[in-house]
């Protein structure tokens, strides 16, 4: 067996869980990720160069949202950029557990650079709708706005819940355990159904439709999850060094 075909057979037996994973990340980006890991695991890359390769691939495909008219080509283009950003995304992680284990550092700058492309990604729509001048009601322009606005919430949400179980000692599995057809169910809440969404950019009223479709959908989903979490952080006992502000 090659080097390379050996680094895919050892990712494929070393994914994590895929309990509670949106389905386009489970079924499609993780496998983008597996072959792009160990292609640059073939060519001696560090995670944190294929993490900042990720990061660069989604900034060019953000900025073009934001200055270039909407049009097929366009859409295109933007679409492979984003869909190529996510899959290094899943990239990094992946050949840093086929190099042995990962680094506070990668996580820091994993994290960062989905926090910066969460928050340019609607910035750049929002100014591509206010410099296009798609609509003549300029309430649509609150869409991307109220779209960031979720989107930094859940972001922020998902981050502090993980690292409050963990302090605690509480359990970070998925209790629901690994179902297929929950996975579809999140699927709206999944960044890489979103970068599919972009295929439509040239269409400025279909994509502003979809788009405000699945803003609907993660604020349902973001309002349900602060229900459970509520929930989950009250039944927790309060910490004897906790400081509440």
């Amino acid at each position: 067996m090659s080097r390379y075909g050996d680094a895919v057979a050892r990712l494929a037996q070393a994914q994590k869980p895929s309990a509670g994973t949106p389905v386009y990340s489970r079924f499609v980006n993780r496998k983008l990720g597996r072959y792009l890991a160990a292609g640059a695991f073939v060519l001696g890359r560090t995670p944190n160069q294929v993490s900042l390769t990720s990061g660069f691939c989604s900034l060019v495909g953000i900025v073009l949202i934001a200055t270039v008219t909407p049009s097929l080509p366009l859409a295109l283009l933007v679409t492979a950029l984003l869909v190529l950003g996510y899959a290094l995304d899943s990239a990094d992680g992946q050949l840093a557990r086929l190099r042995g284990g990962g680094s506070p550092l990668g996580e820091w700058l994993d994290h960062m650079i989905d926090c910066v492309k969460i928050a340019l990604l609607h910035s750049a729509v929002l100014v591509s709708l206010y410099r296009f001048d798609a609509f003549s009601n300029e309430l649509v322009l609150l869409v991307p706005l109220a779209y960031l606005c979720v989107s930094a919430v859940m972001f922020f949400g998902l981050i502090l819940i993980d690292q409050l179980r963990r302090r605690h000692g509480a359990s970070t599995a998925n209790a629901r355990g690994d179902s297929v057809l929950k996975s579809l169910v999140i699927a709206p809440t999944d960044y890489g159904i979103l970068c599919l969404v972009f295929l439509t950019f040239g269409w400025p009223t279909l994509f502003t439709a979809l788009y405000g479709l699945m803003l609907l959908a993660n604020l349902l989903f973001l309002l349900a999850a602060i229900a459970k979490w509520y929930q989950e952080m009250a039944a927790l006992a309060p910490s004897a060094t906790g400081v509440r502000g």
